[in-house]
């Protein structure tokens, strides 16, 4: 793997790392055990692209071990401003920082990809932008279903 290349992915790797702290900081203010366990959840799928990226740079695999799929933009994170964390934040403002955390990371992974020619480099990290999107889906569905639960009424 030529050393630009491999500079890129240890880009990528310390994004995941830091996205993983990121995680695991707002999980050590959280009391509810339920948004707990989602953000570890989370965090858990950061330790995942990892771990993914250190077998890519190993040349273990192509980004052909990475699959692309659909994804619903709620486009909540770009309407809401972020909160801030504390032991009191609500449920869905946890879910809310999350997708903005997932926003940027999408965008980091999206704009890393238009830097390079079409190729090995550019579709692995368009994957990684996607991987990130459906993670920021996630969070915005588990904000909308917890700011705006379904009532008996409809």
């Amino acid at each position: 793997m030529d050393k630009s290349v491999s500079e890129i992915i240890d880009l990528a790797i310390q994004r995941e790392e830091e996205a993983y702290d990121f995680y695991m900081g707002i999980h050590s203010k959280l009391e509810d055990p339920s948004v707990k366990d989602t953000i570890e959840f989370v965090a858990g799928e950061e330790k995942k692209h990892k771990a993914f990226l250190v077998g890519y740079r190993e040349e273990k695999y192509g980004s052909e071990a990475l699959r692309m799929t659909e994804v619903v933009e709620y486009k909540i994170a770009e309407y809401l401003e972020e909160p801030e964390i504390s032991t009191e934040t609500s449920r869905q403002d946890v879910y809310l920082v999350a997708a903005h955390r997932e926003s940027m990371s999408h965008k980091f992974y999206t704009e890393l990809a238009n830097l390079h020619a079409e190729g090995e480099l550019k579709t692995m990290l368009l994957k990684m932008a996607n991987e990130e999107l459906k993670h920021k889906e996630k969070m915005e569905y588990l904000y909308a279903n917890t700011a705006f639960p379904q009532t008996a009424g409809g």
